[in-house]
C-alpha cells in the first residue's frame, strides 16, 4: 500500500528527533518536541485548487520544514506519515 496525495497535498515522513544535544546532554523522552523537519515521500499533482492554479514546488526526496500544527497524521503499515498542504511547508532544506 502507498499514499497518493491529491491536489496540493504532500506526504511527509518525519525525521528522527535527536536523542542528545550538540553538547552531549541526553534528552528524556517527554521533554523532546517532535521535529518540524521531514522528508517528502509523495507529492500531489497540483493544478486547480480552490480556483487558483497551484504549481508544486517540492519533489520526492526533499527535506523540508513545515508549520508546527499543520497536517494530518496517518499510520500505514507501522509507518507514521503527515499529510500537509504545500502551503504548510515553509522551507526546503538544502545541503
Amino acid at each position: 500500500m502507498k499514499l497518493v496525495p491529491l491536489g496540493d497535498r504532500v506526504v511527509l515522513k518525519q525525521l528522527e528527533a535527536e536523542e542528545t544535544t550538540k553538547s552531549g546532554i541526553v534528552l528524556p523522552g517527554q521533554s523532546k518536541e517532535k521535529p518540524q523537519q521531514a522528508e517528502v515521500i509523495a507529492v500531489g499533482p497540483g493544478g486547480m485548487v480552490d480556483g487558483k492554479e497551484v504549481k508544486m514546488e517540492v519533489k520526492v526526496g526533499d527535506q523540508v520544514i513545515y508549520s508546527k500544527y499543520a497536517g494530518t497524521e496517518v499510520k500505514l503499515e507501522e509507518e507514521e506519515y503527515i499529510v500537509v498542504k504545500q502551503s504548510d511547508i515553509v522551507a526546503i532544506v538544502e545541503a
